[in-house]
C-alpha cells in the first residue's frame, strides 16, 4: 500500500496489482478533496488547494529514468445552494520512474442538515491518462514490457463525509470500473499488449478539534487507504491484505499558526508547519517533512511537501434586505 518506487514490469501485469497506485500527501488532513467526492462544498466557503510533493528526495536510480516519485496536485471546492450542495474539481500528476499519470475529477456532493453539522453524499467522473516510456526486460520475447505510449479510460467514484464544527470523518471508493489500460509490447510481433490494471481504492478518515485553550486548538487526525483487489462480489475483495494507515495530529495557535506530528505505517514519521496570512487568513503556507524510517534499502532517507491554499469569503445574500420605515410610506 505505501508509496514505493514501483517495479515496473511487477506494475503492468494484469493480475491481482497489490502496490499503492495513487499519490499519498503528508497534508492529507488539509485537503478532503484529494480523497472523498462527498467533501465538495462542505465547509460551506471556497478553497483552493495546490500540493507539490517530492518523495524520497534525492533517490537516485542505477539506471535509465528512475529516481524520486514527484506528484503535483491542484483542487477546488464550492459550495452551490442552487445544486443544495457543492461541486469539486481536482486534477493531479504523478510521475513514477517511466509511469505518468495524469488524472482529472470532477466532484458533486449532496448536502443534508443533520444535527450540528453537514452530511455529503458525493459521486466523482474521473479521467485517467496513463504514459508509459522505455523499459529494459531480462526476457526480450516479454509481452508484459511496454513500448512507449499511453492510454486513457473515464472512471467513476462516491463517498460520503460528515463535519460540524468539533468533528469530521469521511469514507470514499474510487476506481470503480476498476479499467483496464494498454499499451503496444516491446515485442512489436507479438500482436498482445502489456497490460496495466487500476484496482479500486478506499479512503477512510476522521478528525476532531479540541479547545485546549481559548487560542490553542488541537486536532488529531487519521487515515486508512485500502486496495480492494478483485472485482465486487468476489470472496476476498474486502480481505483488508493490502492496506495502510496514517495518524497524526497538530496544534493550532490563535487560528493562524500549526505545527504537527505524524506517522504513516512501515514508512516514515512525518513533521509539519505552517501560516495563514492575509485578510481574514484566507491563505495558508504549509510545509511537511518525513522522516523515511522502515524500508530505508529501497528508499532516500526523506520527502517533503509545499501546500499553498486559498479561502474563499463565505457567499452572502446579494442584496441588502429593505429597511421599511415610517418616512417613505406615502
Amino acid at each position: 500500500m505505501k508509496r514505493r518506487i514501483l517495479c515496473a514490469c511487477a506494475a503492468l501485469l494484469a493480475g491481482k496489482v497489490m502496490a499503492q497506485q495513487q499519490p499519498q500527501f503528508s497534508h492529507y488532513g488539509f485537503n478532503g478533496m484529494n480523497l472523498n467526492p462527498a467533501y465538495a462544498g462542505i465547509k460551506g466557503f471556497g478553497e483552493l488547494t495546490a500540493i507539490g510533493r517530492v518523495q524520497y528526495f534525492g533517490y537516485n536510480a542505477t539506471f535509465d529514468d528512475g529516481g524520486s516519485p514527484t506528484t503535483a496536485s491542484l483542487t477546488a471546492s464550492l459550495p452551490v445552494p442552487v445544486l443544495a450542495g457543492g461541486i469539486g474539481i481536482g486534477i493531479y500528476r504523478d510521475k513514477i520512474a517511466e509511469l505518468n499519470t495524469t488524472n482529472v475529477q470532477l466532484s458533486y456532493s449532496r448536502h443534508f442538515a443533520l444535527g450540528e453539522g453537514t452530511l455529503g453524499i458525493g459521486v466523482q467522473g474521473v479521467f485517467n491518462n496513463i504514459y508509459q516510456g522505455k523499459y529494459r526486460s531480462n526476457d526480450d520475447t516479454d509481452i508484459f514490457v511496454p513500448r512507449e505510449g499511453s492510454d486513457g479510460k473515464a472512471d467513476v467514484g462516491a463517498g460520503v463525509w460528515y463535519e460540524n464544527p468539533k468533528f469530521y470523518a469521511g469514507l470514499s471508493v474510487n476506481n470503480l470500473l476498476r479499467s483496464e489500460y494498454k499499451f503496444s509490447s516491446q515485442v512489436a510481433t507479438s500482436g498482445r499488449s502489456a497490460q496495466y490494471l487500476n484496482e479500486n481504492h478506499a479512503y477512510l478518515t476522521a478528525g476532531c478539534n479540541i479547545d485546549l485553550t481559548s487560542s490553542v486548538v488541537l486536532t488529531p487526525t487519521a487515515l486508512v487507504k485500502m486496495v480492494l483487489p478483485g472485482k465486487f462480489g468476489e470472496s476476498d475483495k474486502f480481505s483488508f491484505r493490502n492496506n495502510s494507515y496514517e495518524v497524526g495530529a497538530r496544534a493550532t495557535f490563535d487560528d493562524r499558526y500549526w505545527g504537527g506530528i505524524g506517522y504513516r505505517s512501515g514508512d516514515a514519521f512525518t513533521a509539519l508547519g505552517g501560516v495563514s496570512f492575509a485578510k481574514d487568513n484566507a491563505l495558508r503556507l504549509g510545509l511537511a517533512y518525513d522522516v523515511i524510517a522502515f524500508g530505508q534499502d529501497a528508499k532516500a532517507a526523506s520527502s517533503f511537501e509545499v501546500m499553498l491554499a486559498y479561502r474563499l469569503p463565505k457567499p452572502g445574500p446579494r442584496l441588502k434586505p429593505a429597511i421599511h420605515t415610517p418616512r417613505y410610506s406615502f
